[in-house]
């Protein structure tokens, strides 16, 4: 028969390693990877250090899992916002407009991810590349071949012209949040918005299927 406190304690080994791993995006995220300490995250998380050790290998590990779940996390936000808006699209500058506006509005949810993701980007020589491959594969990458996808049907459907869907993704990315600061929260709605405009327009003049017409000047 199952030891009946078996349970109760995967659920408290499940409780700890959560609260380190919230503990540890909380420091990494205010602090940088190089200046945060295991001793912050076991403060922060409510823990000893040897409960971190016990859970992870060292600070290098910790680091790796944390970007990572928080990067599945934040892109699983990310790919719901462009399978709400381009899934089904009917008028493509505003639904464009729409889901840029969606996109660039600050989140919440995702703010300590952004605020680690600014440390790993003012940091990234110090910061191990396999930490940095796994959040770029696991959040950047991964989001930017849905919206591809997204692009690429619409090309398919005569919508948009577009030869490399994955490069037309990056550009509609960095144009509709161009100029805007990474940290958005001061930000209003009309300053998003006129930005996010500005960009489909300029996404749209290199990518907008166009029908050549005959020149009748002469006739």
């Amino acid at each position: 028969m199952e030891d009946s406190a078996t349970p109760r304690s995967r659920r408290g080994l499940i409780g700890k390693r959560q609260a380190i791993l919230d503990g540890a995006l909380t420091v990494f995220a205010r602090d940088g990877y190089t200046r945060a300490s295991v001793d912050a995250i076991s403060a922060e998380a409510g823990v000893s250090t040897r409960t971190i050790y016990n859970h992870f290998t060292d600070k290098a590990e910790l680091f790796l899992v944390v970007i990572q779940e928080s990067a599945k996390q934040a892109a699983d936000i990310q790919i719901a916002i462009i399978d709400r808006h381009l899934r089904e699209v009917t008028d493509v500058e505003a639904d464009l407009i729409e889901f840029g506006r969606d996109w660039a509005t600050p989140r919440p949810d995702s703010a300590a991810h952004f605020s680690l993701v600014r440390q790993i980007n003012a940091e990234a020589d110090h910061i191990p590349q396999e930490a940095i491959d796994t959040w770029q594969e696991t959040g950047p990458r991964r989001v930017r071949r849905e919206l591809a996808g997204h692009l690429q049907r619409l090309a398919s459907q005569g919508v948009l012209r577009i030869n490399d869907p994955d490069r037309a993704a990056l550009h509609l990315l960095l144009l509709v949040s161009a100029g805007l600061p990474t940290s958005r929260s001061a930000l209003s709605a009309e300053k998003i918005a006129e930005t996010v405009t500005a960009g489909v327009h300029t996404f749209l003049y290199g990518h907008v299927h166009r029908i050549d017409t005959p020149d009748t000047s002469d006739t």
